[in-house]
């Protein structure tokens, strides 16, 4: 389509120009007006400078008037009437002619969508769909994406053969360039990291050769490293492209994944009147033999003479495959009554970068130490329990005090008790969940929500719940009550002092319901804390108070737990 434009005035001003140059310096002015009044109300509507300190920025103006009316569907618009009012004064009229105010575009369906061209339009036919003519330049970013995301990552888009279709519409055929040969990822290349696990490229990360090239979508998979402990990436994805392959190169970095986890914390016997001293011991390895794999053990040791030993091993994407497994053993020593192994057995599918979903088989062994037991609370049982569970985590990597910005866990089994050869139906569920809310930089609020309940005609103690202390509810020491069902709100109003340094407050909440001593109960927990991030890793201080409903505050009922993570 053929755009009339008169050249005469910005031949004159060209002119000027040219002569100015040589002249003093002065203020320069510009009047623009329409051919009618009805045409200088519409041009009212366009920011133009009154007042220019050069000739040059005098012809900006016009050029960028000249566009802007053009955007808006003035497209034959020409300026009109040029006279200089005095040596420093031009004024120029505009006639506006029609104004389009939409564009049909024609478009082959073999090459776009109609189903995506319904996201920007509601006017489709099967080859031909109207917008806005202000939408154009975004219309054509888009359906650009869009044949990129087909494997034509050089696809050039153009409008082409435009024409008036009525006085208010024009006409125009879509052209695609640069679309003879798709693109598909062949081969993928790891700098930095050379034994990055390739399973994790396929089935954490989804980037697979073989598939249409996509840039942006690859740059959005690699958020996923986010949700990684063992590598991150240090610089963006680069493409090369042959005449024959298209290769990625990705840069990433392993890092310190390994963690070293303990605490320490003492307390008051109200008996004795002694200082007790508990503590427990978290080892977490992490692809150390670049599989993605991860151990962990844990011990625990408890004031009340309660000793736990645990070990787990997670080993995803067994032969390359989205299937991965998890086994665990847990050993628990309570005193002289009873020792309770548990063993697990999970395979488990990544559905995504964030999420998993496990199915599996927990085994209880429980046997009594009592020669002579007084209490018929406590007995011999096997369980078997089939699981099934579900998690979501949402990390921060970059974040050393507050790691883990969102997490869920449900975890919901069946089972049959045995105990003197008599069976029992069980049914038991686990659910934890926590979120950290930022409200800025400085300012956070975390809460946490966990609980359990063991569904079973006759409990016995050594299969209830044990839950307390700097994991649980704050201000009671650790693993020292029991229930067979119990909820936990934790909450913490943080605030960060600098990058390493924050403190927070303590407020937590318990129901606990034990059904052997028929015993319900809300429990609460009160104190403060503050974490650091030192040379040998985050240290942790939190004092906390914990009473019953029914109990008075007393400053003998506080605890202090200290923590220290290292990474390595």
């Amino acid at each position: 389509m053929t755009v009339l434009v008169k050249k005469k005035p910005l031949v004159f001003l060209i002119i000027f120009i040219i002569l100015s140059s040589t002249s003093v310096a002065q203020n320069l002015y510009l009047e623009v007006t329409g051919e009618t009044d009805s045409i200088t109300e519409i041009l009212k509507n366009y920011s133009t400078l009154k007042k220019f300190p050069e000739a040059s920025a005098v012809l900006d103006a016009l050029g960028s008037l000249k566009e802007s009316l053009y955007n808006d569907g003035y497209i034959n618009h020409t300026l009109i009437n040029n006279s200089k009012k005095n040596d420093s004064t031009f004024a120029y009229q505009v006639r506006l002619h029609s104004k389009y105010e939409y564009i049909t575009i024609t478009f082959n369906k073999n090459t776009i969508n109609p189903k995506e061209v319904k996201h920007i339009s509601k006017l489709v036919t099967e080859n031909e769909f109207t917008i806005p003519f202000q939408d154009i330049e975004a219309t054509l970013d888009f359906l650009t994406i869009k044949v990129s995301k087909n494997g034509f990552p050089f696809a050039q888009l153009n409008l082409e053969n435009i024409s008036a279709k009525n006085k208010n519409t024009l006409q125009a055929e879509l052209k695609i360039s640069n679309t003879t040969e798709k693109r598909k990822l062949d081969a993928i290349v790891v700098k930095g990291y050379e034994k990055f696990p390739k399973s994790y490229l396929r089935r954490f990360l989804k980037i697979t050769p073989q598939k249409s090239f996509n840039i942006e979508t690859i740059k959005k998979k690699l958020n996923g490293l986010n949700n990684l402990r063992f590598a991150k990436q240090i610089k963006d994805p680069e493409v090369l492209f042959s005449k024959d392959s298209t290769t990625l190169y990705l840069y990433l970095e392993k890092t310190q994944s390994n963690a070293f986890d303990g605490y320490l914390g003492f307390s008051t016997n109200e008996e004795t009147n002694t200082l007790e001293f508990n503590g427990f011991i978290n080892l977490d390895l992490n692809n150390n033999f670049n599989f993605g794999e991860s151990f962990a053990l844990h011990y625990k040791s408890t004031e009340n003479e309660q000793k736990t030993f645990d070990v787990a091993l997670n080993l995803p994407y067994l032969f390359n495959t989205p299937i991965g497994t998890e086994f665990e053993l847990n050993i628990l020593k309570k005193d002289s009554s009873f020792t309770t192994v548990k063993q697990s057995a999970k395979v488990f599918y990544q559905i995504d970068t964030k999420s998993r979903f496990f199915l599996g088989i927990d085994t209880y062994t429980s046997n009594s130490l009592l020669k002579n037991p007084v209490f018929t609370t406590t007995d011999d049982y096997t369980t078997n329990f089939y699981t099934s569970k579900y998690t979501f985590e949402n990390r921060n990597a970059s974040d050393l005090l507050f790691p883990i910005n969102t997490y869920f866990a449900l975890e919901a089994g069946l089972g049959k008790r045995t105990r003197d050869n008599t069976g029992e139906k069980q049914t038991k569920l686990a659910v934890t969940t926590f979120h950290n809310i930022k409200f800025n930089a400085q300012n956070s609020f975390f809460v946490k929500v966990s609980g359990a309940l063991l569904n079973t005609k006759n409990h016995l103690e050594n299969e209830l719940f044990r839950f307390g202390g700097i994991n649980s509810i704050r201000g009671f020491a650790e693993e020292s009550l029991l229930a067979t069902k119990f909820a936990v709100i934790n909450t913490e109003y943080r605030y960060r002092l600098s990058k390493t340094i924050y403190a927070h407050s303590i407020i937590d909440y318990a129901t606990l319901n034990n059904t052997l001593t028929q015993q319900k109960n809300n429990l609460y927990g009160f104190g403060i804390g503050f974490g650091i991030i030192t040379r040998a890793g985050v240290l942790k201080l939190n004092y906390a108070n914990g009473k019953t409903e029914s109990q008075e505050f007393e400053f003998s009922n506080s605890n202090i737990h200290l923590s220290l993570s290292s990474f390595f």
